[in-house]
């Protein structure tokens, strides 16, 4: 027997260590001991039967149970009564790290961090594990290493053992078994049914500890046959799990700093790195770019993008020969999705499910968590997306796919008017920003093939010509006959760095001479998107900039000068080079009391000895200093200066 267990161990340690997946990359599955990053919980007594305190990923933590962070530790230590738990319930939505942590408590067991705890841990993988029709608890014992030859018998005899089922949804039967059809002999063959429920009523073994892994829709089932279990759900990574989680994914501190910082500027896409996934999604591409280039100033990928990425991890070993399904569910989903942003709703009763077809066992997982809803006496169950971004991807999803005749006489709900969203957001509902951004994103030529490839959906190219009919007139309304037409949201650049198209930028500025920001706090993805679409804009002819402010990093936080591998580092950098572009027909220049450095005015004066037909610069700006007009200066005395007024 001890023989056995050093050697099982040691199988143990080597299995959870390598990459689960046969065909996915190194980076897929990345070493536990290096790359683990601990993960928020909420944890309960039962009764809770997982989320009933907001959505996975954006929980309110503070007026919820008490927060903690997972690791194979904490899971059975004693709650505050004294009382160590015997069966724990981690629950999660896909992709929160529930397989992860699974992995992370077989090393630290196989490596001896849990020999106090459990003399022997076993694990069954719910999801992919061949179990047979029937078997005992030994034969389940057996299945874990298949490969040695078992002295379940004895094992079986020790008290600190744990039994883990990872993805218990996976299961698919009745937990319903008779009572006096339950076994208490570990070795007896039983129905496959009948011998895990035995586990789970601790009718076998009843001193062995159960950990149980499972995606909200299996709760309630679940709950009914268990006694004295602890509820934990996964919420994903915290502000500083997050950064800890960049520098663990890359070795190198330098380029784990630049991705943090570009994911971090990006509040769309750092909101929704909360979800594990979606964090190595976002490192994984970021990878990539830095393998291409030496900076992430000209980052291409789009959160549009990176977010497809993610649907296509969920989807991935979804059945390629059934499409048509999943096409079917995924536009009933985007109607929900777009129907819960019109009215403000993030919870959706299991009515509304039901209707819209999207009560699909093996789809609705993977993008709504299910949750038991307590009011008064009452228990019903409500749903909701997995993160709030992702019920506006979705949403926007919904305004720019084509669908057949019957789909569109199947769904009955909200109307589908991409002009009738833009009306509303520029008149008022400010807080479709998210999905107008995620709209452009999707329109992008880019985006029309990943659609079409991965799930084999259309995306109308109608929508992309009402997106830039209202990007061209957007302004219109504002100005007098022959008044020069000019930019005043930072939106639209937004909205036109997430599509990333040059030609489509071309096309919307084409309409306007002026660009004019006024008291504006610039982050370094706010200064990308300006900096993008300046090099696309032929006519732009006056830049006015009053009061903001540019804004490279994190207060307080010194920025290396070769992070971003810069010759000339200072704030308005990426804006003098966006104007020294071929072409610019740049005339005039405001720059006021946006308390420019001294490396800023050198920046300035390069820009004034080459730039060919700016004639008019204004800098009113108290803080200027001798050593910043001498280097102004010395861009004035320079040939190529065309300056015929300073101000």
């Amino acid at each position: 027997v001890t023989e056995y267990k050093r050697n099982y161990r040691d199988h143990m340690v080597g299995e959870f260590l390598r990459d689960e997946e046969g065909d996915s990359s190194p980076r897929e599955n990345p070493s536990i001991r290096s790359h683990y990053t601990a993960l928020t919980i909420t944890r309960e007594r039962q009764g809770g039967h997982g989320a009933e305190h907001g959505a996975v990923g954006c929980a309110n933590t503070s007026s919820g149970p008490a927060t903690t962070t997972v690791t194979a530790q904490t899971l059975f230590r004693p709650d505050e009564d004294g009382q160590t738990p015997r069966v724990v319930v981690l629950v999660g939505a896909p992709g929160m790290g529930k397989t992860t942590t699974v992995r992370k408590v077989m090393v630290e067991w196989g490596e001896g961090t849990l020999h106090e705890q459990f003399d022997c841990v076993f694990c069954i993988d719910c999801k992919s594990i061949a179990l047979p029709k029937e078997a005992s608890v030994a034969d389940l014992v057996s299945q874990c290493c298949p490969h040695q030859q078992v002295p379940a018998g004895n094992i079986l005899d020790d008290r600190k053992i744990l039994f883990i089922f990872d993805g218990f949804e996976a299961l698919g039967f009745s937990l319903v078994q008779p009572e006096a059809e339950l076994s208490s002999d570990p070795r007896e063959v039983k129905p496959l049914e009948t011998t895990l429920m035995s586990l789970l009523k601790r009718t076998v073994l009843p001193e062995a500890s159960l950990l149980i892994t499972t995606r909200p829709t299996a709760l309630q089932s679940l709950g009914q046959c268990l006694e004295g279990e602890y509820y934990t759900e996964i919420l994903g990574f915290s502000a500083a799990m997050r950064e800890e989680y960049f520098h663990r994914y890359f070795e190198n501190a330098n380029k784990a700093d630049m991705a943090f910082r570009f994911a971090r500027g990006n509040e769309i896409l750092y909101s929704l790195c909360v979800i594990p996934v979606m964090s190595w999604t976002v490192c994984t591409t970021l990878e990539q770019e830095l393998c291409r280039k030496k900076n992430l100033l000209e980052c291409s990928k789009s959160t549009t993008r990176m977010t497809m990425s993610y649907l296509s991890q969920l989807l991935k070993h979804r059945d390629r020969d059934n499409l048509e399904v999943l096409q079917r569910f995924l536009l009933q989903l985007c109607s929900l999705a777009a129907d819960g942003i019109w009215k403000h709703k993030v919870l959706f009763e299991e009515k509304e499910i039901r209707d819209r077809g999207l009560d699909q066992p093996d789809l609705l997982p993977l993008f709504l968590n299910e949750k038991i809803s307590q009011e008064g006496r009452d228990h019903r169950k409500v749903y909701s997306f997995s993160h709030l971004h992702l019920q506006e991807f979705f949403a926007a999803m919904f305004y720019v796919l084509e669908e057949d005749e019957e789909t569109v006489s199947d769904l009955g709900r909200h109307e589908k008017d991409v002009n009738k969203l833009l009306e509303s957001y520029s008149e008022s509902r400010k807080d479709l920003n998210v999905t107008v951004q995620f709209l452009f994103g999707l329109v992008s030529q880019k985006s029309i093939e990943y659609v079409d490839k991965t799930i084999g959906c259309r995306i109308s190219p109608q929508a992309r010509e009402e997106l830039l009919k209202w990007l061209q007139g957007r302004y219109k309304g504002i100005f007098h006959p022959g008044q020069a037409l000019k930019i005043s949201e930072l939106d639209t650049f937004h909205f036109l760095f997430e599509m990333n198209e040059k030609s489509f930028a071309q096309s919307a500025l084409g309409h306007f001479s002026d660009l004019d920001l006024q008291d504006m706090k610039l982050t370094l993805y706010d200064q990308m998107a300006l900096s993008f679409c300046i090099q696309q804009w032929a006519g732009l002819g006056c830049v006015t900039l009053r009061g903001c402010s540019f804004h490279w990093q994190d207060p307080g936080v010194e920025l290396d000068v070769l992070l971003w591998q810069e010759e000339l580092h200072c704030p308005i950098h990426l804006l003098c080079r966006a104007l020294r572009h071929p072409g610019s027909a740049l005339q005039v220049l405001r720059l006021q009391w946006c308390w420019l450095s001294e490396s800023c005015c050198a920046e300035l004066a390069a820009l004034l000895a080459e730039h060919p037909s700016l004639v008019r610069l204004e800098l009113g700006d108290g803080a200027l200093g001798n050593s910043s007009v001498r280097l102004l200066c010395q861009g004035l005395r320079r040939p190529g200066c065309h300056l015929r007024v300073l101000w």
